[in-house]
C-alpha cells in the first residue's frame, strides 16, 4: 500500500467527453492505495479460504500466470474481496472512490493527460508489443510519481461510485463519493483489449455491478 498525500487537484478535463466536465477542484483526504492492481495469485488465496466462485475466465490459458492482474470479478465480487481481507486482517480495505483514483493516477501532476505524462500511448516503451492476447504481469514498467503500477492500462478498475454522466455538474468539493444510486458502477484505467490500451487519468467509464468482463479488474485503497 502506498501513501497518497491529502490535497487539491483539478479533477475532469474540458477536452474530453461530456462525462469529464466541467474540470472542478476537488479535495481528497489522504488514503492509501495499492501499489499494483490486484494478482490473480492475492485472489486464488480468497477463493481457496471462502470457497467463493471463480471468475468466469479463470481456466482460460492467457489468464493463468500468477502475477497478472486477476480479470473478471464482478464489482461484488470485488467488494468481497475487500470485506474478507478487512476481516482477516483487521484493517478496513475498500475499493477506491472515483475522485480518489483520479488523484492517485496523476502522481501528484495536476493537469497531467496521462498516469506517465502528457506523451501519447504509443510513445511508450514496448508499446506495439504489449498486450496482446491479455493482460501482462504487474509492475513490469516504470511507476508513476505517488510509485502507482499500470494506472491507466492492463485492465480496468472498479471504483466504489455509483456512476453518473452529469455528477461533477454537482459533485462535492471535498472528498466526493458519487451519486447515492445508480444502475453502473464507476470504472477507471485502460486495458488490454483495446487497440488503443490506456486511459487518460480523467476519462471515466461504467458497467452495471454483476457484470464480468476479461479486461475488469480491481485496485485496494484503505
Amino acid at each position: 500500500m502506498v501513501s497518497i498525500p491529502a490535497g487539491w487537484f483539478s479533477m475532469g478535463c474540458e477536452a474530453g467527453r461530456d462525462d469529464e466536465k466541467p474540470v472542478h477542484r476537488v479535495w481528497v483526504d489522504s488514503f492509501e492505495m495499492a501499489s499494483c492492481q490486484l494478482t490473480r495469485a492475492e485472489y486464488a488465496r480468497f477463493l481457496a479460504a471462502t470457497g467463493w466462485p471463480a471468475p468466469p475466465f479463470w481456466n482460460e490459458p492467457q489468464f493463468q500466470s500468477p502475477d497478472q492482474p486477476v480479470v473478471g470479478p464482478s464489482w461484488h465480487d470485488a467488494v468481497a474481496f475487500c470485506d474478507w481481507l478487512s476481516r482477516l486482517s483487521g484493517k478496513k480495505y475498500r475499493l477506491p472512490t472515483e475522485a480518489e483514483w483520479e488523484q492517485a493516477a496523476r502522481g501528484g501532476r495536476d493537469g497531467v493527460l496521462y498516469a506517465w505524462g502528457n506523451a501519447s500511448p504509443e510513445e511508450l516503451p514496448d508499446y506495439a508489443r504489449r498486450w496482446h492476447d491479455g493482460p501482462e504481469p504487474v509492475g513490469l514498467y516504470a511507476p508513476n510519481g505517488y510509485g502507482l503500477f499500470n494506472m491507466g492500462d492492463n485492465v480496468h478498475e472498479w471504483c466504489a461510485d455509483w456512476y453518473d454522466p452529469q455528477y461533477y455538474a454537482h459533485s462535492p468539493t471535498r472528498n466526493p463519493q458519487g451519486p447515492p444510486d445508480g444502475r453502473r458502477r464507476a470504472s477507471r484505467g485502460g486495458s488490454w483489449r483495446h487497440q488503443i490500451k490506456v486511459s487518460r487519468c480523467s476519462a471515466r467509464s461504467s458497467i452495471p455491478p454483476e457484470f464480468k468482463y476479461a479486461d475488469y479488474g480491481f485496485r485496494l485503497a484503505r
